[in-house]
């Protein structure tokens, strides 16, 4: 190889190398995420945050009730529903996602009651909360689909409890235990 074929192939390698600089630098730059900003219920409860902020700006409290426990909850609850959201998709194993979601689901609910403590204390009309309802049923029911993949059953449920018939057809016999106890 000589000289001229070196600065052949160097000049070459330098257009190659420019040339894909120049395409590199025209590719608009990706946002990057976590993976809790990818999932829908994390935006679902993003626009509940939001929206509960305009509501509790646009509230007006009335003479003789008070409503600054209820806002502050709600507030609360709802970055609370936010947050653990966040936090729980990023726990690898799968019941502390579980354990998550679920606290986010019952901050979900708190949020739900607390708009209807707004109504029953006539602050907001049912009419005014619907946004932030519909926002909140869906977050929920997100959550409680994630719960359920992530806690290992798939299914919803309480604890299975078996029932036997005692003696004189008492539960588990415990009437039958006592009337020995008592017999003593």
């Amino acid at each position: 190889m000589n000289i001229h074929d070196c600065d052949f192939l160097v000049n070459r390698i330098f257009n190659l190398l420019t040339n894909q600089q120049s395409f590199i630098s025209s590719i608009p730059p990706v946002r990057q995420q976590f993976d809790h900003e990818k999932l829908d219920v994390y935006q679902l409860e993003l626009q509940f945050v939001a929206w509960t902020s305009d509501l509790l700006a646009d509230i007006t409290p009335k003479q003789g009730v008070r409503i600054g426990e209820i806002c502050d909850q709600l507030d609360r609850a709802s970055l609370s529903a936010l947050l653990n959201t966040a936090e729980g998709n990023g726990k690898r194993r799968r019941q502390q996602r579980a354990k998550f979601f679920d606290d986010s689901r019952g901050s979900v609910t708190e949020c739900a009651a607390c708009l209807d403590a707004l109504v029953a204390k006539k602050i907001v009309r049912n009419s005014d909360i619907e946004e932030g309802k519909a926002l909140l049923v869906r977050a929920y029911s997100i959550l409680t689909k994630l719960v359920g993949i992530f806690d290992g059953s798939g299914l919803m449920r309480e604890n299975e409890f078996e029932y036997h018939v005692g003696e004189r057809g008492d539960l588990d016999g415990d009437q039958a235990s006592r009337s020995k106890d008592e017999n003593e």
